[in-house]
């Protein structure tokens, strides 16, 4: 066994990954189980969780994924979700909380409709979601092997950035102090949570922005190391949060952002022609 097998390994290790099918998400997903996990993917889709469950078994990696419907968005269907896991498996070692949504208007036009439905997903459904897989994960929980639940927050919850996403800035600020409040207090159950902050990537939300190479580059001109991010900048980090090498940290909102939480109160999508 070589260090990075023994930091990183996933093997054995059973993952929930929310809004999985695209973007983000699929990038963890895609690294959890190239790293040897089993990995269910999750969003509203259920085709697209299918169909991407079966592109990343076709890699012919360690681990294994399958797809299903969920939505997060509404008490029900939050409710629905944990029955679904519960019905394929009896424990579960990582929770990755990455289904998002976000809507984007200036500000004089910004409608209030704006605010419930994002809090609902980005918030209420996390939290729900977390506090009722408890026990699936308490049954992987170990002193030197806590299980693991990693929340989707976002450079704009942490520097004052609008870009006319208001509710989704003000809903990624609530998943960072909510990892803190949750880090805390399922400490004692030998379970970790931390937040991953990512700047622009390429995927279905930023798609307005980046979906060219154009587009990305002019972006990534914007952040301070000069690109947007790449798939592997978020597998590296979530193969620390998730190993061996993550196991003492909890309660951490780790920047992935080429630098823009240190740069300014700066406008990205906000400042493209």
């Amino acid at each position: 066994m070589t260090i990075f097998d023994d930091l990183f390994s996933l093997q054995g290790k059973t993952v929930l990954v929310t809004g999985g099918a695209t973007g983000i998400g699929r990038m963890i997903a895609t690294a959890l189980v190239q790293a040897g996990a089993s990995a269910m993917i999750a969003s509203r889709k259920g085709e697209d969780c299918e169909r991407a469950a079966d592109e990343i078994n076709a890699l012919n990696e360690l681990g294994k994924a399958q797809g299903f419907a969920a939505d997060v968005g509404n008490e029900e269907g939050v409710a629905a979700l944990v029955s679904e896991v519960n019905s394929r498996t009896d424990r579960l070692d990582i929770l990755i909380n990455n289904a998002g949504v976000t809507w984007g208007q200036p500000l004089e036009e910004f409608p209030h409709f704006a605010w419930g439905k994002i809090m609902d997903v980005n918030v209420a459904g996390l939290f729900q979601l977390t506090r009722d897989l408890l026990p699936l994960l308490g049954k992987s929980a170990a002193k030197d092997d806590p299980s693991r639940v990693i929340n989707l927050g976002s450079i704009m919850g942490i520097s004052p950035i609008g870009d006319g996403a208001y509710s989704y800035s003000a809903s990624k600020a609530a998943v960072h102090h909510l990892t803190k409040i949750l880090a805390r207090e399922l400490a004692e159950r030998q379970i970790t949570v931390n937040a991953i902050a990512p700047g622009p990537f390429q995927s279905r939300m930023t798609a307005f922005a980046t979906a060219t190479d154009e587009q990305a580059n002019q972006v990534g001109s914007l952040i301070p190391l000069g690109r947007i991010g790449k798939p592997e900048d978020i597998s590296a980090a979530t193969l620390y949060l998730c190993g061996k090498g993550g196991s003492y940290v909890t309660g951490a909102i780790l920047p992935i952002d080429g630098g823009m939480h240190v740069s300014g109160q700066r406008e990205v999508f906000g400042e493209l022609d």
